[in-house]
């Protein structure tokens, strides 16, 4: 449980300063918006797919943080088909994992090629917050993949790639982040 509660405490926080830089942003930063081309069409499409990929990522740790514990799995099941229930998820969990690293690979390739068609800009500061924490992400994933990674290495990579944190600041950055550019 205090697990449970330092992870909404931090995602509170992490809220207010994004709501915060928000309002400061909008009302004495003068964040301007992209004007709409050709190219930010299809960075728009990039955006979407990258958007998919980080939802079946994060819905993977969210599955595993239920079969982990039980207790979710059994309010999400009927009783009567836990067993079934059960069984299905897991082979959807054991699917995921599989393709874990492609669907990861996807969603940094989508989100490089939105930013690069939308224009990163330096004026806002919670969309370049999330394109450093996907690259962060990406970097240790990397280093868990690579057969030659020291083991020091992949351990310290697994403790940073694997936590839940980044995924909190990604979408709570990412939802601001697009409101401020007009999205």
């Amino acid at each position: 449980m205090k697990k449970t509660k330092n992870v909404v405490i931090f995602s509170l926080f992490v809220f207010i300063f994004s709501l915060v830089y928000f309002v400061y942003a909008r009302f004495l930063g003068g964040v301007t918006s992209n004007e709409e081309t050709f190219l930010t069409e299809i960075g728009e499409i990039f955006g979407g797919l990258g958007f998919a990929a980080l939802a079946v990522i994060y819905g993977r740790t969210v599955l595993k943080l239920g079969l982990g514990k039980g207790g979710l799995a059994r309010r999400i099941l009927p009783e009567a088909y836990t067993g079934m229930g059960l069984s299905l998820l897991k082979k959807l969990l054991q699917f995921l994992n599989k393709t874990h690293i492609y669907v990861g690979i996807t969603a940094v390739a989508a989100i490089v090629l939105h930013a690069g068609f939308m224009g990163l800009t330096d004026q806002n500061l919670l969309l370049i917050l999330v394109f450093a924490l996907v690259l962060w992400q990406a970097v240790f994933g990397f280093f868990l993949f690579w057969r030659y990674s020291p083991r020091e290495l992949r351990k310290v990579s697994y403790l940073v790639h694997a936590q839940f944190l980044s995924g909190i600041m990604i979408g709570i950055f990412a939802f601001f982040g697009h409101l401020l550019a007009g999205d």
